[in-house]
């Protein structure tokens, strides 16, 4: 496994927290649980996370993680609630460490049983 460097994960993790300001402890629980993301998958351009204190639903702090991974091919987006913004944070990375391992098994399967393709028209003969 690569070591991921503060300097990596500085460059390509973004973080922001709407209607809260995210303390030192959490953004160092956010670039950890980054690094381990871009330890599975190296070719990661930028993660994206933010945090939202929502406090519209209940008279009780309710803190939304949403997180989107930038990558080629389409975006891995995933989000998740809870009352506790580090559990938020914790099933969030989850759902996108699951994205990316489906992503990943489905490279894998379309390389190594490629399908066959069908042609309407008959092949052209070579001299």
């Amino acid at each position: 496994m690569p070591h991921i460097t503060p300097e990596v994960i500085g460059a390509k993790v973004i973080l922001r927290g709407i209607h809260l300001d995210l303390t030192d402890a959490m953004k160092a629980i956010i670039n950890e649980k980054a690094a381990r993301l871009l330890r599975h998958e190296p070719r990661i351009d930028r993660i994206r996370i933010e945090v939202e204190l929502d406090k519209t639903k209940t008279s009780q702090a309710h803190f939304i993680a949403h997180g989107r991974i930038e990558i080629s091919g389409p975006d891995l987006v995933a989000s998740a609630d809870s009352n506790d913004a580090y559990k938020s944070i914790d099933l969030m990375v989850d759902k996108l460490d699951g994205l990316l391992r489906k992503r990943h098994s489905e490279l894998k399967e379309k390389r190594h049983h490629p399908h066959a393709v069908e042609i309407g028209a008959p092949l052209p003969k070579t001299a």
